[in-house]
């Protein structure tokens, strides 16, 4: 309820007419059944801009500390949000995540709905596509779901003359959605995780047109891979010379 009444009479509105947003590629989200949208991540209005410009409601995972709301009137109030507009907690205690951490989300996809994710895991340092995460690859396994390519571009915030932070013309692109149920029976292999995501990447890329950096955007950010470094690890495409792994008994040949 709540979605619906924040999207429809303030984000939607909001980014629709004032910031001038265009989608192309809606018609590639199904209008029933579970999906992953998996965006690249370049700015804080990318996770408002691109679901207000779809009918379908979008979940997307966040820091279980977040609805806790045990730090102040601050930290009550985004726990209300959150938990108010449908969205569910990622247990990433552990460090990396787990399906055990990931299994409100995969209730979401079970259950028929949208989930929104950034596999990079971070926003961009700098306007480059980063290594994605493997989280994306062991929800779309697990759930046994497509994964939807997201481009996001222009989400960032512009100065006005008035020297005022606006978002102007963003603009989201969504490609045909990837199915990887072929290998549903790997979705603890390794080697699969990391190709199937790097798969997931490399669609995002051809849709964005970035330049693709093989390392992990938090390793910039955190200052353990400088700007020397990361610029060597520019490949073509993500997953570049990696070879799809063997199908598991009984998949598709």
């Amino acid at each position: 309820m709540y979605y619906q009444l924040f999207k429809n009479l303030l984000f939607a509105p909001v980014v629709r007419w004032l910031f001038r947003a265009r989608i192309e590629g809606a018609e590639n989200v199904p209008e029933t059944g579970g999906a992953i949208l998996a965006s690249n991540h370049i700015a804080a209005g990318d996770t408002f801009v691109m679901p207000a410009l779809l009918r379908r409601q979008v979940t997307f995972p966040a820091k279980a500390e977040l609805f806790v709301g045990n730090r102040g009137l601050g930290s009550k109030i985004v726990a209300w949000f959150v938990k108010a507009v449908g969205q569910v907690p990622l247990d990433r205690s552990g460090g990396r995540v787990s399906l055990e951490g990931l299994s409100p989300v995969l209730q979401v996809l079970a259950d028929g709905g949208l989930v929104g994710i950034y596999p990079e895991g971070t926003r961009s340092p700098d306007g480059r596509l980063y290594k994605g995460r493997t989280g994306v690859a062991r929800l779309a396994l697990a759930a046994g779901v497509p994964v939807i390519p997201v481009a996001v571009a222009n989400t960032g915030p512009v100065r006005t003359r008035l020297g005022i932070p606006w978002i102007w013309k963003p603009r989201v692109v969504i490609g045909k959605p990837h199915d990887f149920s072929a290998y549903a029976g790997l979705a603890e292999d390794r080697d699969t995780l990391r190709w199937v995501t790097d798969e997931v990447m490399n669609d995002i890329q051809q849709l964005s047109g970035q330049t693709y950096v093989d390392a992990y955007g938090t390793s910039v950010k955190t200052g353990s891979l400088s700007a020397a470094e990361a610029e060597a690890r520019v490949l073509p495409r993500p997953g570049f010379g990696g070879t799809p792994p063997q199908l598991p008994s009984g998949g598709l040949s």
